[in-house]
């Protein structure tokens, strides 16, 4: 039999509270009608401003056929839009519209909400120790890390 002692693994304890975070936000998304795809692709446009489909689709950890079927129906509802490059009109590149401000709002809303059930119990200074010791982390792992607000 193979034998691993995951619960001493920090990539064990990562990925399962991932996995858990994922899904609370995915439950907390469904009663407005939004999929934690669709939040995804809408926090990295946030955060990071029009991006081509390639890129999006690597953010989100995706493949881009993936990604196209999300797109086409966040465009149908016009949260967002694909424009060609102009240097190069076979890269499309997304954004977000206007329209999709009420949406957001109620994402950040559910954001908000989760965020506080999961830190429920944690001091200021512990919260501000996970978010130091997760970035620690990703530093380790070769991400270079910007100084953000987790969500």
């Amino acid at each position: 039999m193979l034998q691993y002692d995951f619960e001493e693994s920090v990539g064990y304890w990562i990925t399962i509270t991932s996995h858990f975070y994922q899904d609370a936000l995915n439950q907390e998304l469904m009663p407005y009608g939004i999929t934690f795809r669709q939040f995804q692709v809408i926090g990295w446009l946030v955060y990071e401003g029009p991006l081509s489909q390639v890129e999006l689709a690597e953010r989100m950890m995706i493949e881009p056929p993936t990604l196209v079927r999300i797109l086409d129906r966040m465009e149908r509802d016009q949260w967002i839009k694909r424009d060609s490059d102009l240097e190069d009109r076979r890269r499309k590149v997304v954004k977000v519209l206007p329209e999709a401000r009420p949406i957001w709002s109620q994402m950040v809303a559910c954001l908000k909400r989760l965020r506080k059930k999961a830190t429920q119990g944690m001091t200021a200074e512990q919260v501000e120790t996970l978010k130091s010791l997760l970035m620690q982390v990703q530093e380790n792992l070769g991400v270079k890390v910007s100084e953000v607000e987790i969500v």
